[in-house]
């Protein structure tokens, strides 16, 4: 059995995150590859809910599908308010916006030198 490295490991846990999301209906969904820039993750997802009950639905669909892996969460900050949750799962960090507050943040522009994964 070949063991993975980390940072295949790191991107196995963004192909779940993603699989999730999507099917838990996340709006603009981006990966980027922050390895290169950043010292505490390899990987930032960003993405959208239409109302804060659906990002707060995402949150908890996220984490339910990471906990199926035996992959637990940080940390988690926002869930109340739902305006942007974030989910720290070590070298993986999950963004989950409402809209208009993604819009103000803009976080794909202050990493904008991060190159974009599409999976």
């Amino acid at each position: 059995m070949r063991v993975l490295s980390d940072t295949e490991e790191s991107f196995q846990s963004v192909k779940v995150l993603c699989e999730a999301a999507h099917d838990a209906k996340a709006e603009d969904l981006v990966v980027l590859d922050v390895s290169k820039m950043s010292g505490f993750c390899d990987y930032f997802i960003i993405m959208s809910g239409r109302s804060t009950r659906h990002v707060q639905g995402l949150a908890s669909a996220l984490d339910k599908q990471m906990s199926r892996k035996r992959l637990k969460m940080e940390t988690t900050e926002g869930l109340a308010d739902g305006q942007w949750v974030l989910l720290d799962f070590g070298d993986v960090v999950v963004h989950i916006f409402y809209k208009e507050t993604r819009e103000f943040y803009d976080l794909e522009g202050l990493w904008h030198d991060a190159p974009r994964i599409e999976l």
